[in-house]
């Protein structure tokens, strides 16, 4: 990624508009001589390779800056990078890996595992930029809840929604009542509100419009919503629905989960970021100093 200053305009003309030479080597207050690692003038210098000096690093490039983007880590992503099993221990000063783990590159461990709604802003952006052709992503089999000490498949189809037993035989009608009215709900459209003001209304009062037993409650507020309290029950429904219909678009998109993760790990995300960053000529320094996934996981 280092751009060297070493080659020389063809013409005076070109030189002049090129501007001074910048030096090969820098000198250091105590007088220690170090190689230039830049070649020049930048609009713009970003320290750090975290997801979201790479997104900003990418859209000052497309947007015609010349971006210096540098970071002091030997990998991308800063405390959201994927990380090889050497970088791993080294990063938390445990020593040398045992040899029994086998190969450090075997080895993608994120350091905030999360997975990606499919139908999420974040992905939107990776399409919308163009950096989704530097990702290869996998589509999660599935996700899973604990119920009365028993682990259950969250339904992702209309056969598993009959044959769940995450939810009592009679509430499957009254919930797909609440599903319903969740798909169609449209903040602009007053005709799909069925004269429920989301913003006044909690959502606890929201479910009990639909008559869902605590159960269901519980299912949709933590399966669906994925809220980690019940905090949320006595907040305006509106982020509620939302979160449902986020939920019910990402798994229409693509079918059997809502959930997309990164093949590589999620470092891929700044990595693809600040490739599309180099791609216009900038640079992208990262210090030349010298495939276990955890899945359960926050969503983003």
């Amino acid at each position: 990624f280092i751009q060297t200053s070493s080659k020389m305009a063809d013409s005076d003309e070109t030189a002049q508009d090129a501007g001074p030479t910048p030096p090969q080597m820098l000198t250091l207050p105590d007088g220690t001589s170090l190689p230039a690692l830049a070649d020049g003038e930048y609009d713009v210098i970003i320290l750090g390779t975290g997801l979201k000096e790479c997104i900003i690093s990418g859209i000052l490039s497309v947007d015609g800056k010349k971006v210096l983007h540098m970071d002091r880590n030997d990998y991308y992503g800063g405390e959201s990078a994927s990380v090889n099993l050497n970088q791993l221990f080294e990063k938390f000063k445990a020593g040398t890996p045992p040899s029994a783990l086998g190969s450090s590159r075997d080895y993608n461990i994120d350091l905030q595992p999360k997975f990606l709604m499919a139908n999420g802003k974040l992905v939107k952006m990776l399409v919308l930029t163009g950096v989704n052709k530097y990702l290869e992503f996998k589509q999660v089999d599935g996700s899973y809840v604990l119920k009365d000490g028993k682990i259950n498949k969250v339904p992702a189809t209309d056969t598993e929604a009959l044959s769940t037993p995450l939810v009592g035989f009679f509430e499957k009608r009254r919930l797909r009542s609440f599903v319903m009215y969740v798909q169609d709900y449209e903040v602009d459209k007053p005709t799909t509100h069925k004269g429920y003001d989301l913003n006044k209304l909690t959502a606890k009062e929201l479910f009990d419009k639909f008559g869902l037993e605590k159960g269901t409650i519980d299912f949709i507020g933590h399966a669906l919503a994925l809220y980690d309290s019940d905090f949320y029950l006595s907040q305006p429904a509106l982020e509620l629905v939302d979160r449902c219909k986020l939920y019910g678009e990402s798994l229409a998109r693509y079918g059997k989960s809502p959930y997309l993760y990164p093949l590589y790990g999620l470092g891929e995300l700044p990595q693809a970021f600040a490739r599309l960053a180099a791609g216009t000529n900038n640079q992208n320094l990262v210090s030349r100093l010298t495939a276990v996934q955890f899945m359960v996981a926050p969503i983003c």
